[in-house]
C-alpha cells in the first residue's frame, strides 16, 4: 500500500506531466493565432497588393507614403519572417513580456491586469449563484421526482438552457434599465473603491450569466442523483437502516463528481472573458478587450488574452483532476 510520501510524489509527477502538456498546448494555440493573423486569406497581418501589411497601412495614417508604411512595419516587427516573429514572441513571453498594443503602445500586461478585476468579479459572482441554484434545485428535483416541484424545476431548466445569453442580456437591460430604471448599464465600480456600487453594477449581469449555467447544472445534478440512487452501495446503505440524510450525503458525493469537472471548465472559460455578457452590459473586462483587439487587428493584445484564457482553462482542469481523488477514492493519478 502506498504511503502519504509515495502518494505525494505521484501527485507531483502528475502535476509536472500536466504542466508540460499544458505548455505544449499553449504553444500550439499561439501558433494557430499566428497562422490566422498572417497566413489565411484576408488575414490582417498578411501582405497586401503593395507588399505591406494592412495593419501597418491603417496605422500609418490617411494616404501614407510607402516609406512611412515600411517604418511602421519595421517598428512592429511585421517585416520579419513569420517563424522569427513567433520565436521572438515566445522568448519574450517566457520573460513576462507580452509586447505592446499596436494602438496605444501600452504594455499588454498592463492592459490585461487593468481589465482583469471586472472579469474576475463577474465570473466568481455568477459562478456562486449558478452553483447554489443549480445544485440545490437539482437535488430537490431528484428527491421529489415526478412531483409538481420537479416538473416546474425541469421546465425552468429547459427554458434557461434554450434562451440565448445575448437575448436574455438585451431583454434584461431593456426591462431593468429602460423600463424600470433600477439598473444603469456601463457604470462599473471597482470593489476596492465602492463595494456597494460594485454589487449594484454587477447583480444583473450575475443573474443573466447564472441563469443558463444554473439550468445546465440542475439537469446534470438531477440526472446524476437518480443514476446513483440505483447503485448497490446506496441500496445497501438503505438496507442497513441508515438515516435518509446520511444516504443523501453519500449519493450527493458521487453525483457531484462530474459537476466539479463542469464547474472547473466553465469558471476557467469565464475567467478568460465572458465576451457576450461583458459586451451587452458594457463591462470593461477581458471579454470586451478581446472584442476590441479583434476589431482593430491588435495582435499583441489578442495573443495576450489568448494566453490568459488558455492558462485559466488549463489551471482549472488541473485543479479539477486533483480534486477528483478527494471526491472519489477510486480515481488514481497516472
Amino acid at each position: 500500500m502506498r504511503g502519504p510520501r509515495g502518494r505525494g510524489k505521484t501527485v507531483l509527477q502528475y502535476i509536472i506531466r500536466r504542466m508540460l502538456w499544458a505548455a505544449g498546448m499553449l504553444i500550439l494555440v499561439l501558433a494557430a493565432v499566428f497562422v490566422i493573423f498572417f497566413l489565411l486569406p484576408g488575414a490582417a497581418g498578411k501582405a497586401g497588393e503593395g507588399g505591406a501589411s494592412p495593419v501597418a497601412i491603417s496605422m500609418a495614417g490617411k494616404n501614407p507614403r510607402p516609406e512611412i508604411v515600411a517604418n511602421v512595419e519595421k517598428r512592429l516587427g511585421l517585416d520579419q519572417p513569420l517563424h522569427i516573429q513567433f520565436g521572438r514572441y515566445l522568448g519574450n513571453a517566457l520573460q513576462g513580456d507580452l509586447g505592446y498594443s499596436y494602438q496605444s503602445n501600452e504594455s499588454v500586461t498592463t492592459v490585461i491586469f487593468r481589465r482583469l478585476p471586472p472579469t474576475i468579479s463577474l465570473a466568481l459572482g455568477a459562478s456562486v449563484i449558478w452553483l447554489v441554484l443549480g445544485v440545490s434545485s437539482g437535488v430537490i428535483s431528484a428527491l421529489y421526482r415526478r412531483s409538481l416541484t420537479d416538473r416546474v424545476s425541469m421546465f425552468l431548466a429547459l427554458a434557461g438552457v434554450s434562451l440565448p445569453t445575448f437575448w436574455l442580456g438585451l431583454m434584461a437591460v431593456f426591462y431593468f434599465d429602460s423600463a424600470l430604471g433600477i439598473y444603469e448599464t456601463g457604470e462599473y465600480e471597482a470593489f476596492t473603491s465602492d463595494p456597494i456600487g460594485w454589487v449594484r453594477t454587477l447583480w444583473l449581469p450575475w443573474l443573466v450569466l447564472a441563469i443558463t449555467y444554473a439550468a445546465l447544472y440542475t439537469r446534470m445534478v438531477r440526472g446524476n442523483m437518480l443514476e446513483v440512487e440505483g447503485e448497490d452501495y446506496i441500496r445497501t446503505a438503505r438496507a442497513k437502516g441508515l438515516r435518509q440524510r446520511s444516504v443523501i450525503r453519500h449519493q450527493l458525493r458521487s453525483a457531484l463528481t462530474p459537476v466539479v469537472t463542469m464547474y472547473g471548465l466553465d469558471l476557467g472559460l469565464l475567467l478568460g472573458g465572458a465576451i457576450i455578457t461583458e459586451t451587452v452590459f458594457n463591462i470593461p473586462g477581458i471579454g470586451s478587450l478581446t472584442v476590441d483587439a479583434i476589431q482593430t487587428s491588435n495582435l499583441p493584445v489578442i495573443l495576450g488574452t489568448t494566453i490568459l484564457a488558455s492558462a485559466f482553462v488549463i489551471f482549472a482542469n488541473l485543479l479539477v483532476d486533483i480534486a477528483y481523488a478527494a471526491l472519489d477514492p477510486r480515481v488514481k493519478y497516472s
